[in-house]
């Protein structure tokens, strides 16, 4: 691996548990200025005080939530995106470049693609450019990889997800991000079929806490490398407290009876 790349993945994984918590905070252009993200150096701070290890924003957000003080967290630089104004608000477009990331300072870039969509070859040939020259950057490569179309009927059917990963792995990411299984046997196929970090994403909103950290327990028991989730960490009442309770089940190995405890003490 370049060495370059290898120094920017420690940046956003925990060297000793090659595990990582990532927190996305890029749904401003999907569906506007949510709650958990109208001040952006306050959603940024309360994650860093909770240990996450990075961050991902779009380009233009990063001069919002950079703090300039306090603890360091990796920054993911995000480089397509949609609105959900759109009539095809699963049509993902490039909205930056590897360049644009290495002149903010990144220490990754993620790009998302949705498989089965109508649009489904301009963003495969999307992330086949942007992991060219993210290779060339020696700059590390996160893919979303979703499948949303309309041959998709369960997009957490055990095979569809194994495929998603398969693609973001062959494609040349370095990690991928795909939705959780279900369970720890069919999520640990999909692990199992990919020679890159599978982390998972977090879906709507969740209302109980309890089935948010058992799934992530149940992921990282299947072989998953941590998660990357958004509204569910940084929607919650106590995004640092949340975060502290993660970072007990993806770095420390503990229960979630043991998370919970520290969440609600």
């Amino acid at each position: 691996m370049h060495i370059g790349k290898a120094i920017r993945l420690e940046r956003i994984f925990n060297r000793n548990t090659g595990r990582t918590i990532v927190i996305p905070m890029d749904h401003g252009v999907t569906v506007g200025p949510i709650d958990g993200l109208v001040n952006m150096r306050d959603a940024v701070g309360k994650v860093v005080d909770g240990g996450a290890n990075a961050v991902i924003e779009h380009k233009g957000l990063v001069r919002c939530g950079h703090r300039a003080q306090g603890r360091d967290i990796g920054l993911i630089v995000h480089l397509s995106a949609s609105t959900s104004l759109s009539p095809f608000p699963n049509a993902k477009t490039l909205v930056a470049s590897v360049e644009d990331a290495v002149r903010l300072g990144a220490d990754a870039v993620s790009i998302h693609c949705n498989l089965g969509d109508e649009t489904e070859a301009a963003m495969l040939n999307d992330f086949g450019k942007m992991a060219s020259d993210a290779a060339n950057w020696g700059m590390p490569l996160l893919a979303m990889v979703y499948a949303r179309g309309p041959k998709i009927p369960n997009e957490f059917d055990a095979n569809v997800v194994a495929h998603c990963a398969r693609v973001g792995t062959e494609l040349g990411a370095d990690v991928v991000k795909v939705p959780y299984t279900g369970d720890i046997d069919t999520f640990a196929h999909v692990c199992d079929s990919c020679c890159i970090p599978v982390v998972i994403a977090g879906g709507p909103k969740l209302d109980n806490t309890t089935d948010f950290l058992q799934m992530v327990h149940d992921s990282i028991k299947a072989g998953g490398a941590g998660l990357s989730v958004g509204r569910n960490v940084f929607q919650h009442k106590n995004p640092t407290r949340l975060v502290e309770a993660l970072n007990m089940i993806v770095h420390e190995d503990k229960t979630v009876a043991a998370a919970l405890t520290h969440l609600n003490g």
